[in-house]
């Protein structure tokens, strides 16, 4: 219930506009306090930084907000100044140097300073477990050569790069609930083809000022999960023994083993006399056995053998037919001579 309520609010009303742009006007006095923002970059994006560097401060500077680059710690960094007018400017400069950290190009994330564009920067390193899932589910979100991902920035309005185990979006408000939802869905083990699939049914039907207020539910596509079969239980289940952390007792030597019997402190004639009652005692229940088998044979039935009958080969028989044709008609001339008398 709770996912559902969290879901509700944060939809965006239809014809829902933010407010104008923040004026010199509107804060004539500017910011009282100072706000800073730092966060720390890759050593692979410190040249494209350094070349986009000036333009991002050119920027930043007309908002009243100083950006600094430190290249020797490896940190970007955002303050207002008293000059800075507008409050959440400084939400919109930290927002921009966590996307050129992420391998946004700066061209796209100066679409932030825009007031109908944010940023949503969804992290999916955690929704899968494994490591080779992880990766295949994040090359299925780009697609061969990124047309998945082509289509969804087409569909949605905003600009999306997948770096590492992020997914970057900058666009409208509601362009970006779009994406972090095939996102979560793509790693949920949902492909995003069935989620882009909606988002161009749904366009379609916005498009008819007739079907715009309607229920679209009969015009979505119903998706089932398929489950697989579940792997088939053994014939014989093997118990595992318990588990004890002491080794096995040692096997009992053959001096122990005359220990045991008494047969160590014995003589030898007396272990020989008892070796040889032991050998005549053993060959006597042999016979013994021998007996009642010989006793018992004339009883046993003796084994019919099968008699299965041989199956003779007929080969077909040739009908000759200029002989039967002559049969014929010496049987037909007797029927005349018998009719005639």
């Amino acid at each position: 219930m709770s996912k559902e309520k969290d879901s509700d609010d944060l939809m965006i009303p239809d014809g829902w506009k933010p407010p104008g742009p923040c004026t010199k006007e509107d804060n004539p006095h500017g910011m009282v306090s100072e706000s800073a923002f730092a966060i720390l970059f890759p050593k692979y994006r410190e040249q494209y930084l350094q070349e986009c560097w000036s333009v991002v401060k050119k920027d930043l500077k007309d908002m009243g907000i100083i950006a600094e680059m430190d290249v020797i710690e490896g940190t970007l960094s955002v303050k207002t100044t008293r000059k800075c007018y507008d409050p959440y400017a400084i939400i919109k400069a930290r927002d921009i140097i966590k996307l050129l950290a992420r391998s946004v190009p700066y061209e796209q994330a100066r679409r932030l300073l825009e007031d109908d564009a944010a940023c949503d920067i969804i992290k999916i390193s955690g929704m899968v477990s494994s490591k080779a899932r992880f990766v295949k589910r994040r090359t299925r979100l780009i697609g061969p050569d990124g047309s998945t991902l082509k289509a969804i920035e087409l569909l949605t309005r905003c600009y999306v790069t997948v770096q590492g185990n992020t997914v970057s979006a900058i666009g409208p408000y509601k362009g970006l609930a779009e994406v972090r939802k095939i996102t979560e869905d793509c790693m949920n083990n949902i492909h995003p083809i069935y989620n882009i699939k909606t988002l161009m049914i749904k366009q379609e039907l916005m498009k008819n000022p007739k079907l715009k207020d309607a229920n679209w539910d009969k015009f979505l596509p119903k998706f089932k999960k398929t489950h697989q079969k579940k792997r088939s239980k053994p014939f014989k289940i093997r118990k595992k023994k318990d588990y004890t952390p002491f080794p096995p007792p040692m096997p009992l030597s053959k001096v122990d083993k005359e220990l045991e019997s008494g047969e160590y402190f014995m003589k030898q004639k007396d272990r020989n006399r008892k070796r040889k009652a032991e050998q005549i005692q053993k060959s006597e229940e042999i016979s013994r056995e021998r007996q009642k088998q010989n006793r018992a044979k004339p009883f046993i039935p003796p084994v019919e053998p099968e008699h299965k009958r041989k199956k003779v080969e007929t080969a077909p028989a040739r009908v000759d037919v200029d002989s039967l044709k002559e049969k014929i008609k010496a049987s037909m001339k007797k029927k005349k001579v018998t009719k005639a008398k």
